[in-house]
């Protein structure tokens, strides 16, 4: 029987933040054949490895840029530059507020001191992961 091909989407983020470094570093060591990007731009236009164009959640955002929401509430991506985003923290997804998390059991919400990160990271860290 030929091997199935897996395909880690957004990572293991199953067990960790989608699309953190960490996330993709976990996946690669379980044995996952690729690692899946989404691609959004910042207000500069650097290319950042995100699966949602809108940050808040996934991110402290709303206690960093109080005020920033657009007229609908949310916190988008494009509205914010690279260093901007650089001082966010990364969660686990979660609703309404952070301790209520979209997938309850996997990393606990509001922890750990994960990153947003650039395309380029994620190609170098990738490259540095396969040599």
């Amino acid at each position: 029987m030929k091997k199935p091909l897996v395909i880690a989407h957004r990572g293991a983020c199953g067990y960790l933040p989608d699309h953190t470094l960490e996330a993709k570093a976990l996946a690669f060591g379980m044995g996952a054949d690729y690692l899946e990007q989404d691609i959004v731009a910042s207000k500069d236009g650097e290319l950042l490895v995100l699966h949602d164009v809108i940050l808040n959640h996934m991110s402290d955002v709303a206690a960093k840029y109080p005020g920033r929401a657009r007229a609908d509430g949310n916190f988008f991506v494009c509205d914010f530059d690279l260093a901007e985003l650089r001082t966010l923290r990364v969660f686990e997804r979660f609703r309404d507020t952070p301790d209520n998390p979209v997938f309850p059991g996997r990393f606990p919400p509001q922890s750990g001191t994960f990153r947003v990160i650039t395309l380029r990271e994620e190609l170098e860290f990738i490259a540095g992961l396969v040599k």
